[in-house]
């Protein structure tokens, strides 16, 4: 299973700036805050939901929040598919592992 949180990769990524990393991980809360509502928002078009996903996957890599990251592509997949199984299994997966992960931040 992935990790929550890479934090040397975090670490990388900010160049070892403990006050930057902590910038940058104020901005992916931001924006799972306005990103995850309209991934589980079934009136948004499942492409909409799909690129919403998208974007979430890769703010999640730069973070280093690998469970979210992947699971966001999973979700993308399922959404781009029309797969409503996995819909209703990656859904709830997902707002876990982003309710986990910024617990930690």
């Amino acid at each position: 299973m992935e990790t929550l949180l890479d934090r040397a990769h975090l670490a990388q990524q900010t160049f070892g700036d403990d006050a930057l990393a902590r910038e940058v991980l104020a901005l992916f809360s931001d924006q799972c805050a306005r990103l995850v509502p309209g991934l589980f928002d079934p009136g948004l078009a499942p492409e909409a939901r799909a690129d919403l996903a998208h974007t979430l996957k890769g703010s999640a890599l730069g973070v280093g929040a690998t469970r979210v990251a992947a699971l966001a592509g999973q979700l993308e997949t399922a959404l781009r598919a029309g797969d409503e199984a996995a819909l209703r299994l990656l859904a709830p997966a997902l707002a876990a592992a982003v309710r986990e992960t910024l617990a930690l931040v």
